[in-house]
């Protein structure tokens, strides 16, 4: 595809297989199946993400039936060693940084960052996904964004469009836009530029799930990266909004279904210089989520409800291992699989008790909730 442009996808998380521990939730997963999607093209694309050393926290119910988390330093021999260090300033300080490449999961080029290294005072940056303050999220977000773009320059990866998958890592407009200026452009100039190369994809539809930071920790953080207030202000506004900033710095901007971009629509609205927001209707990789037995049946266009049956006692039987809950073949049964935060609003299904009590009172439905929390 010599007539495709070449796309660098940067996200924060990855999820292509449960082996590789650098994913929490459905931003990795969408992450993934779109490597995957784009190898099984043969589209130019490489992706750009962490390599989480201690990924995302594994939780527990203790003996005093309290919570617990639990973190496992993770080896992961089948990576490639690119040889390219990078450096990014995080408070003053300056974080070396290692370049790996992984294509084991039949995925196109992914190049992960990672600050485990002796050198570092600040070695645990890249530890665990999502850090639990304002300032190790900031540093971990400076990594993706800034280390991310110059990565791809140490890789001589030439890129036509840089796609951000949700927020995270806005801060490479930053980087983009300092070359721009160190080679003469006003900041406007500089920001029209790099506009024409940028792709956003926005995904929580409540401003709760929205990154927003003060400028005094922006700046103190080193986040600024050379601009000043004024213009950091003019990217992202006042507090730093992440997704302001990706909704000003992008040529497009999408949603990830249609309902929900006729949602961000009307909430992001009222932002200045922001994007009309497209509605995409993501799919999934079938090569990863779909059963065999199920593509096998659909393949050779026999009856899907065997196989769908056999997968939703195999369910069955791993709820009634770990809860102790039998549930029945023969009830509808709806699953809630996301991590635990208010603003993911797995009550939703109960809001219409005059609906959904009747059907739970007279066994027609059953509900299966399933999802960790943040630490914090």
């Amino acid at each position: 595809m010599k007539d495709k442009k070449t796309v660098a996808y940067f996200c924060m998380e990855f999820g292509l297989d449960d082996s590789f521990k650098i994913y929490s939730g459905g931003l990795g997963i969408l992450a993934g199946d779109v490597l995957k999607g784009a190898k099984d093209i043969g589209y130019p694309m490489v992706g750009i993400g962490v390599l989480w050393r201690q990924g995302y926290t594994k939780q527990f119910i203790g003996e005093d039936d309290r919570l617990y988390d639990s973190y496992t330093d993770y080896k992961y021999d089948f990576l490639e060693d690119t040889g390219i260090m990078i450096d990014v300033m995080v408070r003053d300080c300056l974080v070396q940084i290692k370049v790996w490449k992984c294509e084991r999961f039949g995925n196109v080029p992914l190049y992960l960052l990672d600050t485990f290294m002796g050198c570092n005072d600040d070695w645990y940056l890249t530890g665990q996904l999502y850090g639990w303050f304002g300032e190790e999220r900031i540093a971990q977000e400076l990594i993706l964004g800034i280390g991310g773009v110059k990565a791809l320059r140490a890789l001589g990866i030439d890129v036509d469009t840089y796609h951000f998958n949700d927020s995270h890592p806005l801060f490479a407009v930053t980087e983009l836009v300092k070359d721009h200026i160190a080679a003469g452009k006003s900041f406007d100039e500089a920001c029209d530029i790099i506009r024409e190369k940028i792709v956003f994809t926005t995904h929580t539809p409540v401003a709760a799930g929205n990154e927003e930071h003060e400028h005094r920790l922006v700046e103190y953080m080193g986040a600024y990266n050379g601009l000043t207030r004024k213009q950091m202000i003019k990217l992202g506004g006042d507090p730093f909004g992440m997704t302001v900033a990706g909704l000003r710095m992008s040529k497009k901007a999408n949603g990830v279904a249609q309902l929900h971009g006729r949602t961000a629509r009307k909430m992001w609205a009222h932002i200045e210089g922001g994007k009309d927001i497209l509605s995409i209707t993501n799919g999934v990789h079938c090569g990863t989520w779909w059963d065999k037995n199920i593509r096998d049946s659909y393949e050779s266009k026999q009856d899907l409800w065997n196989p769908h049956m056999h997968l939703k006692r195999k369910m069955i039987g791993e709820i009634q291992k770990m809860n102790h809950v039998h549930l029945k073949e023969d009830v509808l049964t709806i699953g809630f699989a996301r991590r635990v935060a208010p603003y993911k609003r797995s009550d939703l299904i109960f809001s219409n008790l005059e609906i959904i009590e009747p059907l739970l009172n007279e066994g027609k439905l059953q509900l299966v909730f399933s999802g960790k929390s943040h630490p914090n």
